[in-house]
């Protein structure tokens, strides 16, 4: 056994401080994960031949990828002014399609040029200001931190110096932005936040920050919370919104759930299986079908958006139904058929749009059925 994969035993094993015992890589992928992900992107099967394909064509892959640090990242409602942010996140997708190429192809130059990408940020990064601060964190943070753990835990050059400005950069610069959460506004926001809390604690080894996420994800007061972002039906609150707006959600939802799945906590079937409930009605929704509606009222009894369901985006899917997919029908064998016409039509998951994690296919897609 080669020195590498001595060490990523040694640490995935390893007992860290705290009551809790977290399993590292414990983000959204796990060692078992990553190993089925590069065993199938080097096979030449579909549909990892076409996705493996999709990610290394992307500009966001390529080793000539400059990162665009601000000190100040700024972004105000609607973002407007968006200064810094489109790049902080798009940064982030990068370091994260870095760190899945080092992983895959045992190419140290990709794990180097996601450090790169953490330096420049962690060497010029001031703060995160204005209205949407937040969801720039909540959106790009995830990816930073799922870059920075299969490094962590793979990449054993990773320098000491570098590791600790990049975890000073999230713990000064990141988590301070999120970690109040934002329990009125929009359910999106706190479902992209606790994406990010969730890694935060598990990275660090913050027992704290991640329990308190996870019961802030259940049944907090927050429009995120799963609790309260689906209806028993699985209507999801921004339903009436637009289908982009709910699709970034449940996604960021499935993220938090495959996250805390690999700590040992099941967040995909609280309430019984809520969120499977909401992937399955807005897939149907999208496949042309008609779906029970009424309109969304909030934790704290406010109605928000219309009394009709929105058509707006109804035709476009967004990369967000491998994983779920994955692990409802995947792992626990529940048929998920409006879910699986969306992911025949998504396929192979992207980074078309930088708030979503990307190349599901990839990472999540299982064997064909």
């Amino acid at each position: 056994m080669n020195r590498f994969f001595l060490i990523s035993l040694s640490l995935l094993f390893c007992a860290v401080c705290g009551a809790r015992d977290f399993v590292h890589p414990g983000l959204l992928h796990s060692a078992s994960d990553l190993e089925f992900m590069r065993e199938k992107a080097l096979s030449g099967e579909e549909p990892w031949q076409s996705a493996w394909k999709q990610l290394k064509e992307s500009p966001v892959a390529s080793l000539d990828y400059k990162p665009t640090p601000f000190p100040v990242v700024s972004n105000g409602p609607y973002n407007r002014p968006n200064i810094g942010g489109n790049e902080f996140v798009r940064d982030g997708t990068a370091a994260y399609t870095m760190a899945l190429q080092w992983y895959v192809e045992r190419d140290s130059a990709y794990a180097e040029k996601a450090i790169e990408i953490f330096n420049a940020w962690a060497c010029t990064l001031d703060s995160v200001v204005n209205h949407n601060r937040q969801l720039k964190v909540g959106t790009g943070g995830v990816k930073y931190l799922n870059a920075a753990e299969i490094l962590k835990y793979t990449y054993p050059a990773w320098k000491e110096s570098d590791r600790k400005a990049f975890e000073t950069m999230v713990m000064e610069k990141l988590y301070p932005v999120i970690k109040d959460w934002t329990p009125r506004y929009n359910g999106n926001w706190d479902a992209a936040n606790g994406q990010t809390l969730l890694s935060i604690g598990v990275y660090f080894d913050r027992e704290d920050i991640f329990d308190a996420a996870y019961r802030q994800m259940v049944d907090g007061d927050s429009n995120g919370a799963i609790k309260h972002y689906f209806m028993d039906n699985g209507q999801c609150q921004e339903s009436g919104r637009d289908q982009q707006h709910v699709q970034m959600g449940i996604g960021y939802l499935a993220n938090a759930a495959e996250i805390a799945w690999h700590q040992g906590l099941d967040l995909y079937g609280v309430f019984d299986n809520r969120l499977f409930k909401g992937f399955e009605y807005t897939a149907r929704y999208m496949s042309g079908e008609d779906v029970p509606y009424q309109q969304y009222v909030t934790w704290y009894g406010r109605k928000v958006f219309g009394d009709t369901i929105s058509e707006g985006q109804r035709n476009r899917v967004f990369p967000v139904w491998e994983r779920a997919y994955r692990h409802f029908h995947g792992r626990k064998g529940m048929d998920m058929p409006y879910t699986r016409k969306m992911i025949e039509k998504s396929r192979p998951e992207g980074s078309e749009v930088h708030s979503f994690v990307p190349w599901s296919t990839v990472t999540c897609a299982d064997f064909p059925d």
